[in-house]
C-alpha cells in the first residue's frame, strides 16, 4: 500500500511543504509495517539510509540504555543519520503496532534542494535531538 501524502502532511516538518513537494516525498516513500511490541527499528552505531515518519502507534527511543523520548503519529527518527553522520545515534523500539513511512536519503536530500525552509527546519530539529 502507498503512502498518501496527506498522512505526511500530518507530520509538522511536511505541513508547509509545497503540494507537488509532499506528493513527490510520497511517491518515493515505503510503507513499513509493525505487528507488534518490542520490535527493534534502528540500532544505535548502524548507518542509517532512511528516516521514518510514524503514520500510526509508539514508539522508544534510548540512548545507551537511558529511554529520552517516546514518539508517537507524526513524529519522525533517523533525520540524525540522514541528514549529518550516517550512522544511528540511538535505539528506536515499537511500543505498539505501528505504520511508518520511510523516506530515504536521496528524497531527503532532493527535498533540502528544493525547499531550503524545509532543510532549516530538519537540521534544527536534528541539532535539538543531537543535545
Amino acid at each position: 500500500m502507498a503512502i498518501d501524502a496527506s498522512e505526511l502532511k500530518a507530520s509538522p516538518i511536511f505541513a508547509r511543504l509545497e503540494p507537488a513537494q509532499l506528493e513527490t516525498l510520497s511517491e518515493g516513500a515505503e510503507p513499513v509495517e509493525i505487528a507488534e511490541p518490542g520490535v527493534e527499528l534502528t540500532k544505535a552505531g548502524d548507518f542509517g539510509h532512511c528516516m521514518f515518519v510514524i503514520l500510526d502507534g509508539t514508539a522508544e527511543v534510548s540512548v545507551d540504555g537511558a529511554v529520552v523520548r517516546e514518539l508517537h503519529a507524526g513524529d519522525l527518527f533517523g533525520e540524525i543519520a540522514v541528514t549529518a553522520s550516517g550512522r544511528r545515534t540511538a535505539n528506536v523500539v515499537s511500543k505498539t503496532p505501528m505504520r511508518l513511512a520511510s523516506v530515504f536519503k536521496r528524497d531527503v536530500w532532493a527535498l533540502e534542494q528544493a525547499n531550503p525552509g524545509f532543510a532549516e527546519e530538519l537540521r534544527a530539529l536534528r541539532d535539538r535531538r543531537a543535545v
